[in-house]
């Protein structure tokens, strides 16, 4: 193995270290907030599909893969007349560019020149769309709007260049390089420099990857690469003998991300899955209570093959791949029954093996799925009075988990016991003031899943507070980015599968903060990207794949194909 001469008669790299612990908030400050301002500030530029004009030459411009055609304010082609239904007909778009139209009446009043259209019918420039009497005009161009368009695109663009961002980040990554340079063990040294410098090349073999495809915008990745140089300071401070498995982990995240990402593009081929999707969940499920070994009370582990997998963090996945649905298909379906059946089977499975983090997190995911496809209140305080008999059920047959319940609010009363593990971390995070103690110069990463449910008291304790807290706002800025998306998101499937993967992630994290620290009961769940673990890792990259998707921004998200435009926009 390679030895890194490094003695101690050199006293520059410990003085260039100890400056570092000071630098590394403001780098962060910088990358988190050209990131924020590019997302949540910048102007975007939506794109247009195609148009719907009506007889009076109202031009209306499809900026959805899914748009509703009704007498609802909500409508985005609205036909206020009382013989119209709230939501008449939807005309969707598929990953080839082909439009169709479906009537949503459920009266049958809805025509395509002049014929009753029963199932989804194809569209072609020029077609009428008649509901009941009143008719708008398929077109893929539309001169009364070019104009327009040519206007918001002159203005509209990337006002932050992500390249320079990832620069910043990548300053930040060196520096924390030489604080370990300085602090690890000496046979550790060339495996931490190593795991750095693949952690850089990584990020940027993907931000060059993503211009070949014409994506300018590469905020959500650089965000969850500032949160994997943060989880590598973890492994490389607690586990630095798994650096080289961790670097693994991640680039197999990585090729994950953008595998699922392509496979998102075509929403056919999406919703043929999702019933086998249900059923490979309900499996591992199956599998993971029937074979799962025990940790700290909760069995949700599983060996194959030397290899110690978490069921619960692959299902993830599924659960938002089986709960999102198309707009047509909200509609014109009662699947959201099923939906309630699979969540209720997936939740009651982790509670009955003790993963009361994860149910709650499932849950949580559960109760805005359920609203975003029904828009019914009702709905959703059913489920939450069902849950909670439910958990009153598991605390009283579940006594491990009904005893951390207990301990909330009291670990200071049982030091040595129930409260060791927040005791130890509070204590950690407090040492470790606004900047820290410096990477590799914590004791906590001694304490038992100090690196997985007490990671955020570690990133206080050797990074500081400042860092730690940028770590937490990190996802809420996809949270926040996301939502902003929803109102004009390409389809109803993107809408809610992006919300559904960022409620996850803010209920993980905060669950992981608040628990360490004893806000909330501590309940053993992972920080996204940042905790130790294989299975969280591979599910975070994948969740973030349905950030990605969607993003609405022009360039943003790679669920459209690389030079895709809409017809009008070819022709203007």
């Amino acid at each position: 193995m390679p030895q890194l001469d490094f003695n101690g008669t050199d006293q520059l790299l410990p003085i260039l270290a100890q400056v570092a612990r000071f630098l590394l908030p403001i780098l962060a400050l910088v990358v988190l907030f050209r990131c924020v301002r590019s997302m949540l500030i910048g102007r975007a530029d939506p794109e247009t599909w195609g148009y719907l004009v009506t007889p009076q030459g109202e031009v209306h411009p499809l900026q959805h893969w899914e748009c509703i055609i009704g007498r609802a304010k909500s409508s985005d082609v609205r036909l206020p007349y009382e013989d119209v239904a709230s939501v008449h007909a939807v005309v969707t778009r598929n990953d080839k560019g082909d439009w169709h139209v479906t009537d949503l009446s459920r009266g049958g009043g809805v025509f395509l020149n002049g014929k009753k259209v029963e199932e989804p019918e194809q569209l072609v420039d020029g077609d009428i769309i008649r509901c009941t009497k009143h008719m708008v005009k398929f077109a893929t161009n539309s001169d009364q709007h070019r104009a327009l368009q040519e206007k918001k695109r002159a203005v509209a663009g990337w006002k932050i260049h992500s390249g320079t961002t990832l620069f910043f980040l990548t300053l930040m990554q060196l520096l924390i390089m030489l604080e370990f340079f300085v602090s690890a063990e000496e046979e550790y040294r060339f495996h931490t420099m190593l795991a750095f410098f693949a952690l850089i090349l990584i990020e940027w073999l993907c931000y060059l990857l993503m211009r070949t495809m014409d994506r300018s915008g590469f905020e959500p990745e650089t965000i969850a690469f500032f949160l994997c140089t943060l989880g590598m300071c973890v492994c490389a401070t607690a586990t630095p003998a798994e650096l080289v498995r961790h670097v693994v982990l991640l680039i197999s995240g990585v090729v994950l991300f953008f595998l699922f990402g392509w496979w998102l593009r075509d929403l056919n081929h999406v919703k043929a899955l999702r019933w086998p999707a249900a059923i490979l969940s309900l499996m591992l499920l199956v599998l993971n209570l029937a074979a799962a070994r025990e940790v700290f009370g909760a069995r949700n582990w599983i060996t194959v093959a030397g290899f110690s997998i978490q069921p619960s963090e692959l299902i993830k996945v599924a659960f938002i791949y089986v709960g999102a649905t198309t707009l047509e298909h909200m509609f014109r379906s009662r699947s959201i029954f099923y939906f309630i059946g699979f969540s209720a089977v997936c939740v009651g499975g982790l509670a009955l093996m003790g993963d009361m983090g994860a149910a709650l997190v499932f849950f949580a995911t559960f109760l805005i799925i359920a609203f975003l496809r029904s828009g019914s209140f009702a709905t959703v305080f059913l489920a939450i009075g069902g849950a909670v008999m439910a958990g009153m059920l598991v605390l009283s047959i579940k006594p491990y988990v009904a005893q951390r319940f207990m301990t909330w609010g009291h670990v200071w009363e049982d030091v040595n016991g129930a409260g060791y593990q927040q005791t130890r971390a509070l204590s950690a995070a407090a040492s470790g003031g606004l900047f820290g103690q410096g990477a590799g110069n914590g004791w906590l990463k001694n304490i038992v899943a100090a690196n997985t449910d007490m990671v955020f008291a570690m990133l206080c304790e050797e990074l500081g507070l400042i860092i730690a807290v940028f770590a937490a706002l990190a996802i809420v800025a996809l949270a926040i980015f996301t939502v902003k998306n929803a109102a004009r998101n390409r389809s109803s499937y993107y809408v809610i599968a992006g919300c559904a993967a960022v409620t996850m992630m803010m209920v993980q994290m905060a669950l992981n903060v608040f628990g360490s620290l004893d806000i909330l009961p501590f309940t053993g769940v992972t920080f996204p990207f940042v905790s130790r673990g294989g299975s969280s890792m591979l599910s975070c990259w994948m969740l973030l794949s349905y950030i990605k998707a969607a993003d609405t921004r022009r360039g943003g998200s790679f669920v459209v194909k690389s030079g895709a435009k809409s017809r009008g926009e070819d022709a203007a």
